[in-house]
């Protein structure tokens, strides 16, 4: 049985190196044995910070078939997570991958048909699942606490961005180097919490984007995307990167009262009589059911983040511990991204799941037909650890 997971990482800018740091000393069963970066400067910096024995590689082949490593993190731009992880699966690695899963569904699914082929472990670094808050809110969903889901809200407007983080690299924010905005760069922890913490998927969605409404970009910088679901429930996602100050809402409303996220607390208007009850039984007009305000107690700390997806799944592969973020669910945030942008591109409803081949058709033209080209790009790489 295995003692120790030797862990390869594939891309070590911003969060790559937060992972390379963290697996060299504090995550129990791990150990940091390769990094991999086609950029030069990314293995100087490899050098610099990271002891003689991790090896560096700069071709993911020579990495895979190098004999170094047992599993391997992927921390590259968000077009390469599906084929890499593809080609880790063929080596016989253990595959943990960066949100999101990647850019359009067709090729998330070819990851997770040769993830389900392979005997490997495969994750992805859903960091905020580890959030005592969200844990808790989705044990009060799941155990029935809230009754039956009537409507769903999130406001996640507190994701500003100025020009210049725009402009710190030339692939930000374009359909071919990023693969969208807001929604693939900023929100895909909150789409797949979305869904993650209710249990449910929308059955169809109708969207507005707006592209480049507050900065020089050709992608989404405004979203308001309306969702129905196979219970009769709906639901809003409002979320941009050009408001300031911002807010950050989830409210799940139930037979049973509503809960509120917001400000790091959750709050349980629990109602004494579930509405449907009281609306059968009630005769006295302009009444309501009794309401408890319920301050939540939740655990304290943030659940571990980006080290707790790390030691969870080093676990699942020592120990065979069940996976807070399986791979195979990266697929779900990105469906609702996908039908967001398909519907604003259509003007049109999105039914789920959505039609992969005609997304991939609309995101090829829109790289295609590109002709946008940013001022005064700034050459060095820039500091967003903290931001995830």
């Amino acid at each position: 049985m295995e003692t120790t997971v030797r862990f390869g990482i594939i891309g070590i800018g911003n969060m790559g190196r937060a992972h390379a740091l963290s697996l060299l000393e504090e995550i129990q069963g791990a150990e940091l044995a390769a990094v991999c970066d086609l950029r030069p400067e990314s293995l100087e910096w490899a050098g610099e910070h990271l002891p003689d024995h991790v090896l560096k590689f700069s071709h993911t082949g020579d990495l895979f078939t190098s004999g170094a490593i047992d599993a391997v993190l992927i921390s590259t731009p968000h077009y390469d997570h599906p084929t890499l992880a593809v080609e880790a699966f063929k080596h016989g690695l253990h595959v943990l991958v960066e949100k999101p899963a990647g850019v359009y569904t067709k090729a998330v699914q070819e990851m997770n048909d040769a993830a389900a082929e392979s005997d490997r472990i495969f994750g992805i670094m859903y960091n905020q699942r580890t959030n005592p808050l969200y844990q808790k809110l989705r044990d009060l969903i799941d155990s029935g606490e809230l009754g039956e889901i009537r409507r769903t809200n999130w406001i996640i407007t507190n994701w500003y961005r100025s020009q210049s983080y725009y402009d710190s690299g030339g692939w930000r924010a374009t359909w071919a180097g990023e693969g969208g905005g807001v929604l693939l760069n900023q929100d895909p922890h909150q789409l797949d919490l979305w869904q993650w913490t209710t249990g449910m998927m929308p059955k169809r969605v109708r969207a507005f984007c707006q592209f480049g409404k507050y900065r020089k970009i050709e992608v989404e910088d405004d979203v308001t995307a309306y969702v129905e679901y196979e219970n009769g429930a709906t639901g809003l996602f409002v979320t941009t990167t050009g408001e300031a100050p911002g807010t950050n809402r989830f409210e799940v409303t139930g037979d049973n009262g509503k809960i509120v996220l917001e400000d790091g607390k959750l709050t349980f208007w629990r109602l004494r009589t579930p509405e449907p009850q009281f609306n059968a039984e009630y005769k006295g007009g302009f009444g309501s059911p009794e309401c408890w305000k319920c301050e939540i107690s939740v655990e304290s700390g943030d659940g571990g983040q980006h080290k707790g997806i790390l030691r969870n799944f080093t676990n699942a592969i020592l120990k065979g511990t069940p996976l807070l973020a399986p791979g195979e669910e990266g697929i779900l945030g990105l469906t609702l991204s996908n039908a967001i942008y398909l519907s604003a591109w259509t003007d049109n409803w999105v039914e789920l799941p959505i039609d992969a081949d005609l997304f991939y058709e609309k995101l090829t033209e829109k790289i295609q037909s590109s002709n946008f080209q940013k001022e005064g790009t700034q050459g060095a790489t820039l500091d967003v650890s903290g931001t995830h």
